[in-house]
């Protein structure tokens, strides 16, 4: 959740730290809030809302200084008020700090403090602990810091500054990720490489219990006990250019067309077309240990739950593998039968989702292999997994995933074949498979040809305040990612099945005002799911298909259809999603939402 960004060098901290935020806007846009410190004060402006809110509200103060810390905040303890907007001080305001996480025994820290005379003026978590560390301050801000954290129980990353020692930032994380930025004279500080990119490549990424202490010249990190570590700089691939809407009107529309590029990234010196197979180096296990696996879970939240679907029909189409999907939220409160024979992938665009990581720990403890298919480079599930693969999407800032999603889904292809080669598929049938997923990124770009044509289906149902999307198989959960991307970008209540439980209870919703968008593609249901719309269209909703090209008969059946190329059955998901992103982007636009940044969402769940 909340965004975090920090700096201490020679230049002029204000258009960084706000430049910073705008990066990171997407971890949630409550409030915000800026605070510099300048000739021995600190200097704080807050606002309520977007950070455009927080801009303005700038240019009524004039903000000098080098050195200071922002917020962007999605609320979670206390409303949406300025008073509970980040940066939080102490009762001298002499000390500051931003935090994203949550610290769980505040109440009871909050009594302590309320009896010791600490005035509190917000209803945050957060504001507690400015008050422990200013309780424990002795002319140390690091040893405060540590001796504040030693009473929190929660998570937390943190940065800290105080105007007694003007030259220093102190920043601490536990289950909440901080990156630091290594410039020549000068540090940046954020909840990821993103606000960074502009200055630096080289990053430190802090793991769980270490704690830094940094000024314009040294950066030192030791751990909560106050044991000293070494920690070395890693290159960030992602460039600040790949970051920018490069003309597109949103960054989600930019990120659906990423989609041909960013696929060849994804599946780039990962497969062998001679041999038919598929190689992932990072799946860090010899043949024997792939022989001794009997099982596969797919951890997931989200839309990583649905591309995780897509891999579940993979794993047991190709590598004849029982394979299973877990929401991330509820794996490790049933107990789940995992063991030394069952290989965990956790699945997660950031690598930050702190339900998928708990979930990846419980899998770990229980001996099970653990591995990760993330985006985000030193994420923290980069680094607690023991091995995995990077998707290679590129920086993705709209809150609504795309790109991740179908390069997710590629990884899982990749993966199954991987498996498959070993098991039971032949040279020849992994060959075709590979010939097709080669085909892939030129598909992708025929549909999204289709964009305007998508557009004007979206101005026709823009009306309409409740939908139906249906696939069978593989499309099912295309069509739970179709009705998701609605939900949560152009607030309208959708609704995903599978089309042959429409009997069991769904028809009872079927009328003239409630239109089905169904995916009906050429494949081994594609008898069955006909007859299914057929269905729908004796009671009257309105259709949309989603077909495959050539297919005449589909314009029979509906009122629209839009056609996709064909291709292997397993693959179709990779095609079949982009009309649906498109579909959900053009209907929020013109219902003029906030499609990047929508109502009451963030980008990376951090916390529980």
């Amino acid at each position: 959740m909340c965004g975090i960004v920090a700096y201490i060098g020679k230049k002029d901290a204000s258009p960084i730290l706000v430049g910073g935020l705008r990066r990171l806007e997407y971890r949630g846009y409550d409030s915000a809030g800026v605070a510099i410190l300048d000739n021995g004060k600190i200097n704080r402006v807050r606002a309520v809302g977007k950070i455009d809110n927080l801009a303005a509200k700038l240019k009524e103060h004039n903000l000098n200084g080098h050195i200071g810390l922002a917020h962007t905040r999605w609320a979670t303890h206390g409303g949406v008020t300025e008073e509970n907007a980040h940066p939080h001080t102490d009762c001298t305001g002499d000390l500051v700090l931003v935090h994203n996480g949550i610290i769980e025994n505040y109440r009871e820290l909050r009594d302590i403090f309320l009896k010791e005379g600490h005035p509190l003026k917000s209803q945050t978590d957060t504001e507690i602990l400015a008050h422990l560390i200013e309780i424990h301050y002795k002319g140390d801000l690091r040893m405060a810091v540590e001796q504040a954290l030693s009473h929190v129980q929660g998570t937390y990353g943190l940065v800290v500054m105080h105007a007694k020692e003007p030259g220093k930032l102190v920043a601490a994380r536990l289950g909440s990720p901080l990156v630091i930025g290594v410039g020549n004279g000068e540090y940046y500080i954020a909840s990821d490489t993103s606000p960074m990119l502009a200055y630096t490549k080289e990053v430190v990424f802090l793991d769980d219990g270490e704690i830094a202490e940094i000024t314009e010249n040294n950066l030192q990190i030791f751990t909560l006990k106050d044991e000293k570590i070494t920690k070395h700089t890693e290159q960030i691939d992602w460039d600040e250019a790949s970051a920018q809407k490069q003309g597109y009107e949103h960054f989600m529309l930019k990120e659906i067309f990423d989609q041909p590029m960013v696929f060849q990234d994804a599946i780039r010196g990962r497969y062998n077309l001679a041999e038919g197979t598929a190689h992932l180096g990072g799946l860090n296990m010899t043949e024997e240990e792939m022989h001794k696996i009997h099982r596969v879970i797919l951890i997931a939240c989200g839309t990583a739950s649905y591309a995780a679907m897509v891999g579940k029909y993979a794993f047991e189409r190709l590598a004849g593998l029982p394979a299973e999907v877990d929401v991330a939220s509820e794996f490790r409160y049933r107990d789940p039968i995992v063991d030394k024979h069952t290989l965990v992938f956790g699945i997660s665009q950031s690598g930050e989702t702190a339900d998928t990581l708990a979930a990846l720990r419980e899998a770990k403890r229980k001996g099970a292999y653990v591995r990760g298919i993330v985006n985000v480079v030193g994420s923290t599930m980069a680094r607690e997994t023991d091995g995995g693969t990077y998707i290679h999407a590129g920086p993705e800032l709209a809150v609504a995933s795309t790109k991740a999603y179908t390069n997710m889904a590629a990884v899982m292809l990749l993966y199954a074949l991987q498996f498959g080669r070993l098991n039971r598929v032949t040279v020849a049938t992994g060959e075709r498979f590979l010939n097709a997923l080669l085909e892939i990124p030129e598909k992708m770009k025929q549909v999204l040809e289709q964009s305007d044509k998508i557009k004007a289906l979206a101005e026709k149902y823009k009306n309409y305040t409740n939908m139906l999307y249906l696939g069978r198989g593989i499309n099912f959960p295309v069509a739970l990612e179709g009705s998701h991307k609605l939900k949560e970008i152009a607030y309208i209540h959708s609704e995903a099945y599978p089309a042959g439980e429409m009997k069991h209870g769904v028809n009872a919703l079927l009328a003239p005002d409630f239109p089905v968008l169904a995916i009906m593609t050429k494949n081994q249901l594609y008898e069955k799911m006909r007859s299914n719309v057929e269905e729908i269209r004796a009671r009257k909703s309105p259709v949309i298909l989603l077909a495959t090209e050539g297919d005449e008969q589909a314009k029979e059946l509906a009122e629209d259809v839009i056609y996709v190329p064909p291709t292997m059955e397993l693959l179709e998901p990779l095609l079949n999603t982009i009309p649906l992103q498109l579909f959900a982007y053009h209907m929020a636009v013109i219902l003029g939402r906030d499609v990047d940044r929508p109502r009451n969402l963030a980008k990376s769940v951090t916390v529980e």
